[in-house]
């Protein structure tokens, strides 16, 4: 009897250690916090394919790009003293005005609130650009925008790919086009700071940086190697040929020749 019991309480916490170790694993779905919960959580049903918490706020972002960037392009076409910039903010009309048409249809299809003002840090950009002048309001013209338009571009790029509504996947393609052709304009200014997009990306990123080594196998810091006397690195180092006489044969040039 004793023997029976004991191997009744073997089996039980077996059992038990087994349901232990198995109730993460049936139950790790169904817990809030992990990805696939938290799309599930936020997406609701369209005639048009699921609607995601993500494709909701792509659509309000695209309202806002154009409740500031039309009127300072509309500015910029007033203002600006060199064509480039102003040929840059008449796109910027253009392009935003027939985008926002078309994001106020697909809300309006979709039941998605859009605003009606810029936000508080737009407002903040339109404010910089009304108080600048000559030079100094075309550089803050094209880094503000196009230090704009390259975030957005980004969200762009991460809608188109993982959107399952239709109405958005569209969207997202005339976004794309847009922005691009904005991006474009704006460098086409030439007062873009480069440097400060890149610094500025640099700040935010987590991860090391990977790629192939630079050329010649060199670090940023190394010197290039010093140019010989025909231009070429190796012509310093390089033992120059000495004249033969016969195939395979190297003349001895300290050694008289031989007379016949």
């Amino acid at each position: 009897m004793r023997r029976v019991n004991g191997t009744a309480l073997i089996i039980a916490a077996l059992l038990a250690t087994v349901a232990a170790l198995a109730f993460p694993i049936w139950s790790y779905a169904d817990r809030s916090g992990t990805g696939q919960a938290n799309l599930d959580a936020g997406t609701v049903a369209t005639r048009w394919g699921p609607l995601s918490a993500t494709d909701r706020d792509f659509i309000v972002k695209v309202r806002l790009a154009g409740l500031w960037e039309i009127p300072a392009g509309q500015q910029a076409m007033e203002r600006a003293p060199t064509r480039a910039v102003r040929e840059a903010g008449d796109h910027l009309v253009v392009g935003h005005t027939d985008l926002d048409q078309r994001v106020r249809s697909v809300a309006s299809r979709l039941g998605v609130e859009l605003p009606s003002q810029p936000n508080a840090q737009q407002q903040g950009w339109l404010a910089q650009l009304s108080a600048a002048r000559g030079k100094d309001y075309e550089r803050k013209f094209a880094n503000l925008l196009r230090d704009s338009h390259g975030k957005v571009f980004a969200l762009i790029a991460q809608v188109r790919h993982t959107t399952r509504n239709t109405l958005v996947r569209e969207l997202a393609t005339d976004a794309n086009q847009t922005v691009l052709d904005h991006i474009t304009m704006l460098e086409n200014t030439g007062d873009v700071d480069f440097d400060a997009l890149a610094n500025e990306a640099a700040g935010t990123a987590t991860a090391s940086p990977t790629g192939p080594p630079p050329p010649d196998g060199r670090t940023p810091r190394d010197p290039a190697p010093a140019a010989g006397p025909t231009g070429s690195p190796e012509a310093t180092s390089r033992p120059s040929a000495q004249p033969t006489d016969e195939p395979g044969r190297v003349i001895d040039t300290d050694r008289p020749a031989p007379t016949s």
